[in-house]
């Protein structure tokens, strides 16, 4: 009886590591996106996660949510620079996401100001 349930013990830890390497390793896509930089907010009671959303169309018609891992500094202190600005970002779209990550499957990997096209001044 003990042989059995640590087999199925084993093998129940076994599917959460290949699920957590799955999900971490094997991005969905990948891509480019860009608009007007409208929140980025540290969110959360337990887990506190990065948390922001680029406006893509005039008067917000088509917001882009988004997550920031911890450890990308850079593009957090970046894009809590670029507030209100439009800017462009890199991201990977994952298969899932983990609480302790953020509330999306996109994360930003860069962050660049750019010139807004509706302002454009010749």
């Amino acid at each position: 009886m003990k042989k059995v349930l640590f087999k199925i013990l084993a093998a129940i830890l076994i599917i959460a590591i290949a699920w957590f390497a799955f999900i971490y390793y094997v991005p969905y896509s990948e891509g480019t996106r860009s608009g007007e930089l409208i929140k980025i907010s540290n969110k959360g009671v337990v887990f506190k996660t990065w948390e922001g959303e680029i406006s893509q169309g005039i008067s917000g018609a088509q917001i882009f949510s988004f997550s920031v891992l911890d450890k990308d500094k850079k593009v957090i202190e970046s894009l809590k620079d670029f507030q209100g600005n439009y800017v462009k970002v890199s991201y990977i779209e994952r298969y899932d996401s983990f609480f302790f990550w953020g509330d999306t499957k996109y994360f930003i990997t860069e962050v660049h100001k750019e010139n807004s096209p509706h302002f454009n001044i010749n």
